[in-house]
């Protein structure tokens, strides 16, 4: 045989061992890196998610330009530290599971002077960050769960912080009559879903309310309707355990598997944003499959405005960790030290590692808005006291100019507003206005926006009894 015989004779023998030789094992799903700026992140959590969203929010506030609580509290709300495990480390889960959530929660000078520790050691991000981000709360008022009075703490929380300059950063919805659940507005039958006042599992409510929406334009400003159609995205699974590391994620109560949903365009290259959404207690995919990930609204409104959202999981776990309903955490169950709250937090550094992957493939410069008169204009939501405006943001633009009327009369400045949207608060009840916006360009007030009228809701009519309060408008 010559040499050309046994090449031809080699290689025939080298296929046939590689097609006996068995399948090397799968390469452990990762997440991608798109061209997402992570300046542009933002969080939004129910329950244990929202206490999670405030403490990553916080710790990450020069990143994370938008944090959405619903039915959650202040930062560091169940004040765990490194002494409580003398002590048989009792009082952070009797104070999370008392008066932060059947409230009221112990004075706020405690998380006050635990974030300005924490910021001054270099462990959260210096405060000045969470003074220029957009804040949205709700607390519904059947909730039977959270108390009213723990999301008013949160409230307080980033009031202290936005102070009167930045207050219309924050929006906070109390009108809504949902029981501990996150509200949506199904555009068509979903099986499985809540009536609004509910507060049972899967905490998915159908209020006629589109949370989902309001939090992602109170964050980023007006936005293309949500794609009610098939979606162009796809929903993705991932190996939580390659962003946990040197951690198994079962040791910090968090599952194999986390998920992301990726819209078409972000796949093609196009410059898009992070949202994370954080599930609540019992609502991880192993107790509720994949409601949260499918039918909470996020990835109507993600896929045709271009958000990457994140869904990571937690799992349930009954020894230690001990967390047997799945939350986020929130009381330090997972090292029993007040590092739960900072950077270097167990559950809060796997999130970040997950949105550092996302967000790996960012170009060096994003697209520019448009110039020229904010629009448009919306009102994106009401409460009996407030209305939430958004608009679309514009280049070059320092500032934007707020103005309201009454239902009929003259146009007055309200406020000067740092981002596309505003929260206009002190407002009566069922009283109807207009407003209107311009933008500033280096001190020169711009061509004004659209008229945007809206008629604030009534006040909830008292109730001692949450999940039995009627619903009305």
């Amino acid at each position: 045989m010559n040499v050309a015989g046994w090449r031809r004779t080699a290689i025939a023998l080298s296929c046939v061992a590689w097609m006996a030789a068995p399948a090397l094992a799968a390469e452990p799903a990762r997440l991608s890196g798109y061209n997402a700026d992570i300046r542009e992140s933002s969080i939004s959590g129910i329950s244990s998610g929202a206490f999670m969203a405030v403490q990553f929010g916080t710790a990450w506030s020069s990143v994370i330009k938008g944090v959405g609580v619903v039915a959650g509290g202040p930062y560091w709300c169940a004040r765990a530290d490194a002494n409580d495990i003398m002590n048989g480390y009792t009082l952070p889960i009797l104070t999370a599971t008392g008066s932060c959530m059947k409230g009221p929660p112990r004075e706020m000078n405690h998380s006050f002077e635990k974030a300005a520790a924490k910021s001054a050691s270099g462990d959260i991000d210096p405060l000045q960050f969470v003074a220029r981000q957009k804040i949205y709360l709700f607390h519904g008022y059947n909730d039977a769960v959270v108390a009213k009075s723990v999301t008013d703490a949160a409230a307080d929380f980033y009031r202290h912080y936005l102070g009167e300059a930045n207050r219309g950063n924050l929006y906070y919805q109390t009108t809504v009559g949902a029981g501990h659940s996150l509200a949506v507005a199904p555009d068509k039958q979903v099986e499985g879903l809540n009536d609004c006042q509910v507060n049972a599992a899967p905490f998915i409510n159908k209020c006629g309310y589109d949370q989902a929406g309001i939090i992602l334009q109170h964050v980023y400003g007006a936005l293309n309707p949500p794609n009610r159609g098939p979606l162009t995205g796809t929903i993705k699974r991932f190996e939580q355990s390659l962003y946990t590391r040197p951690d198994d994620p079962g040791r910090l109560s968090l599952d194999q598997a986390g998920f992301v949903f990726v819209p078409g365009e972000c796949e093609q290259g196009a410059a898009c944003r992070v949202h994370i959404a954080l599930h609540g207690c019992r609502q991880n995919v192993g107790t509720i499959g994949r409601r949260f990930i499918d039918d909470t609204g996020y990835n109507a409104w993600a896929d045709s405005n271009r958000l990457i959202v994140l869904y990571p999981q937690t799992t349930a776990s009954s020894f230690a960790p001990f967390n047997p309903q799945a939350c986020w955490d929130w009381w330090s169950y997972v090292n029993h030290a007040d590092n739960y709250v900072t950077k270097s937090g167990a559950q809060i550094r796997a999130i970040k590692a997950m949105l550092d992957a996302l967000t790996a493939g960012a170009a060096p410069a994003a697209a520019v808005p448009p110039t020229g008169a904010p629009k448009p204009l919306k009102v994106i939501d009401t409460s009996d006291t407030s209305a939430d405006l958004a608009w679309t943001p514009l280049a070059a633009t320092t500032a934007y100019r707020i103005f309201r009327a009454g239902a009929d009369g003259p146009f007055t400045v309200v406020a000067d507003v740092a981002g596309p949207s505003f929260a206009d608060s002190g407002l009566t009840p069922r009283t109807a206005y207009r407003w209107r916006v311009s933008p500033i360009v280096n001190g020169a007030e711009g061509p004004t926006s659209n008229e945007a009228p809206a008629t604030t809701r009534s006040a909830p009519a008292p109730c001692q009894k949450p999940g039995t309060c009627p619903i009305g408008q």
